[in-house]
């Protein structure tokens, strides 16, 4: 057996900000996917991989029955007999390592689960969050279910506010073109629940929360709006301001060797870095207008290009 695969995503805005409602989009990004496998597999990463899913079924067991049931004598079963996930998915890297696996876990083994065939009504939708957020808590503390989500739906995912979700269209990519949203490897692995942690400790102060309020969730919204329209002169005026706001307040989230950096690209406009996910390590994402001059100021990083504008 080997199940269907399941992709990574990029959360392009809302980091942080969809806590305190603010927009979000995020992505599928299909360079990465996992799927199950059942076959007895010695490696470390599948041993390692089954032991973690043989915690995560003690965890199912005692989930919210009125949410959610699973068929756990069989997955019980086939992860005794060795089912493990296999995965290119870099895990603390903010691209939905976990979130994948909540997904094919739940599309095999979840009873009366919602399909992606069905006419998805913002109820379905919610219903769904609300499962992958319990679900995914196994792994990081508190997980809001949108990586899950955009995995398991394999759609753009925008998010109004907490309750008010929906699968959207993004404009379509324009292959020649020279402005870009890429990926620098930080070649640090990021963990979420420090990270989280530290944010929710700068919420107890009241400047803090102004700042979030008053300028990132400000920025945000009007990149989720600016990025959906397609105004790209509004979306990079937005995203440059958005950048400022993270390296003036989310220091602790940046890795250090990547500040000056960060500075740089607000100075010259060549490129402007925002974090991808909780940050901390793993990918920090990039936006620019001119994809051969940001690659130019960022020689010596690892760039992957994810969308053209």
């Amino acid at each position: 057996m080997k199940g269907p695969l399941f992709y990574s995503k990029i959360l392009l805005f809302g980091e942080y900000g969809i806590i305190k409602d603010s927009k979000g989009l995020s992505i599928p990004y299909n360079f990465y996917n996992g799927a199950l496998k059942a076959e007895n597999n010695s490696t470390p990463e599948a041993i390692s991989s089954n032991e973690s899913l043989k915690r995560f079924v003690v965890y199912l067991r005692e989930l919210d029955k009125d949410l959610v049931t699973f068929d756990i004598d069989t997955l019980q079963r086939d992860v005794e007999a060795g089912m493990y996930f296999d995965s290119s998915i870099p895990q603390g890297y903010g691209v939905g390592s976990s979130g994948a696996l909540v997904a094919a876990i739940y599309d095999k083994y979840a009873n009366d689960k919602i399909t992606v065939l069905e006419n998805l009504t913002r109820e379905k939708l919610l219903k769904l969050k609300a499962v992958f957020s319990e679900m995914e808590s196994f792994f990081h503390g508190k997980s809001s279910g949108l990586d899950p989500l955009n995995s398991y739906l394999s759609l753009p995912i925008l998010i109004n506010s907490k309750d008010n979700i929906e699968a959207t269209g993004i404009p379509s990519q324009k292959t020649e073109g020279k402005g870009a949203v890429f990926l620098i490897d930080s070649g640090i692995v990021g963990e979420t629940a420090p990270m989280v942690s530290i944010f929710m400790e700068n919420m107890k102060n009241e400047g803090f929360r102004s700042m979030l309020k008053d300028q990132f969730i400000k920025h945000t919204d009007a990149c989720v709006d600016d990025f959906l329209k397609g105004d790209i002169k509004s979306l990079f005026k937005n995203t440059k301001q958005l950048s400022k706001v993270v390296l003036n307040n989310f220091k602790p989230m940046i890795p250090s060797q990547f500040h000056e950096l960060w500075k740089k690209g607000i100075e010259t406009n060549d490129y402007y870095l925002k974090l991808c996910g909780s940050g901390g390590g793993g990918y920090i994402l990039g936006f620019t207008e001119n994809i051969d001059r940001a690659q130019e100021a960022l020689k010596g990083q690892k760039l992957e290009v994810v969308y053209n504008f």
